[in-house]
């Protein structure tokens, strides 16, 4: 008997594994934070005898490394992988015993095309392939990008993800499991598709990269590529020099002297409360990156990479939670953080800044009118599918840095659904301009009579 036990790493729409017998398993592509692979091992009762990665990664860093270290297990790693640390080399073909009592063994299968070196690994028990752990190669009803290594490589590596995903379904029986990393929300998927679980047969009926032909795949793929979040230029240096341990113990705490020292040095101070909250009252200046919203990603993505960042959360419990979700991500330690409301974080005699919330419903009242700006911070591809007419795009990853390009006026600011119109309204007001935040859904806005164009 053999097991899979699922690590869901959510806030990067990634997934880690832990499979084995009941003695010994293998832990495949593990999260920085590793103490929730050795719980997950704990529960299990087995020992973590092998620690493997199907590529360096781009969208986080790993912790497998330490993993390795702490459980005395072999590291595995793909030998193509330019790294600087002692790991063993993995070549196409080669296999590891992760239990011996329970018939199961991992077979190294190259699959390129996501990186040059990307590697699946194969769980056989008794000789029987039972699930293949696929990493950035073939995920559910798509492929991990080809375009995160190098611009000139692109095409070259979405012609060999094609060849890799069809190398998978000619070696294995059409019942193995497939298990990726990716394709769960992240951005190292090249599209998202719908559901959790799949098996080779499936993928073969339904995979974008298995129902078309390479030239007709590479094209659509290479056209719906997205933007690249800004962090994943330092995730891949970090893996492959080796991330050091995490320390999760509590920042320093912040006053509220300290948190007005802190944004008049040009720091960033983040909110981490809802945006409902955050629109009612905070300290100006500060923004907002909802901690139950992709804050890892996002922040990462918009903050200046080292640059300071003190958290404001509203309890304990938020904070750690927020601090784990960022060392995933490279964000190792906040400068400093403080816990509570606005009125414990605002000095003496000083008043919380607010903003306006509203819905579609409300924009159609105010909209078109001389002196009203509505602003689309959705990417370019959300746009693609349909625009509130008459609006200004600006993708909220790029708004920081293009705040002058926002015309004057009252900005009224949208996304798909709320959660980046909040954000962006946060940077908006605190370069002090008239801001709407419209949390509502995209769909609401035809509906509302508002004249929505399709390109």
């Amino acid at each position: 008997m053999f097991f899979v036990d699922t690590i869901e790493v959510s806030g990067l729409g990634n997934r880690s594994y832990l499979a084995g017998g009941e003695r010994t398993a293998v832990a495949v592509d593990p999260p920085r934070d590793i103490d929730r692979v050795i719980g997950a091992a704990a529960r299990r009762g087995v020992r973590i005898s092998h620690v493997v990665e199907t590529h360096v990664h781009n969208d986080y860093v790993t912790g497998g490394p330490e993993l390795a270290r702490v459980t005395g297990a072999a590291y595995l790693v793909p030998a193509g992988a330019r790294v600087s640390f002692a790991r063993v080399p993995v070549h196409d073909g080669d296999r590891a015993e992760i239990d011996g009592g329970a018939g199961l063994a991992l077979r190294a299968l190259a699959t390129p095309g996501h990186t040059p070196h990307h590697t699946s690994y194969v769980l056989e028990e008794n000789g029987t392939a039972v699930a293949v752990f696929t990493g950035g190669s073939l995920l559910i009803g798509t492929v991990g990008r080809p375009d995160l290594v190098e611009p000139r490589l692109t095409e070259h590596l979405a012609r060999a993800q094609h060849a890799s995903a069809h190398r998978l379904v000619t070696e294995l029986p059409e019942e193995t499991a497939v298990l990726p990393t990716h394709g769960f929300g992240s951005f190292c998927s090249s599209s998202q598709a719908e559901g959790g679980a799949t098996t080779i047969g499936k993928e073969k009926a339904s995979n974008e990269a298995l129902t078309r032909d390479v030239d007709t795949f590479v094209a659509d793929l290479l056209a719906g590529l997205d933007d690249i979040p800004a962090y994943y230029a330092h995730m891949g240096p970090a893996n492959a020099a080796g991330p050091a341990p995490v320390d999760l113990t509590p920042p320093a705490v912040a006053d509220a002297d300290e948190i007005a020292a802190r944004l008049a040095a040009g720091e960033w101070v983040v909110d981490l409360r809802n945006r409902v909250a955050f629109a009612a009252g905070h300290v100006s200046g500060s923004f907002n990156f909802e901690a139950e919203g992709q804050l890892a990603t996002y922040l990462a993505w918009l903050i200046p990479w080292g640059k300071p960042v003190t958290l404001l959360a509203e309890s304990p419990d938020q904070l750690a939670a927020a601090q784990r979700e960022l060392v995933r991500v490279g964000i190792d330690r906040p400068a400093a953080a403080a816990t509570g409301t606005p009125a414990d974080w605002l000095r003496e005699g000083e008043a919380p800044a607010s903003f306006r919330r509203a819905t579609f419903a409300d924009l159609a009242s105010r909209h078109p009118a001389e002196g009203v700006v509505v602003l689309d911070v959705r990417r370019g591809s959300e746009r693609a599918d349909g625009y509130v007419e008459g609006s200004v795009h600006l993708p909220v990853h790029t708004l920081h840095r293009r705040l002058a390009e926002v015309p004057a006026g009252e900005v009224w600011v949208h996304c798909a659904g709320g959660m980046r119109a909040a954000l962006a309204a946060s940077l908006l007001a605190a370069a002090g301009r008239d801001v709407v935040a419209v949390d509502d859904s995209f769909g609401a806005a035809e509906e509302t009579g508002l004249a929505v164009r399709y390109p």
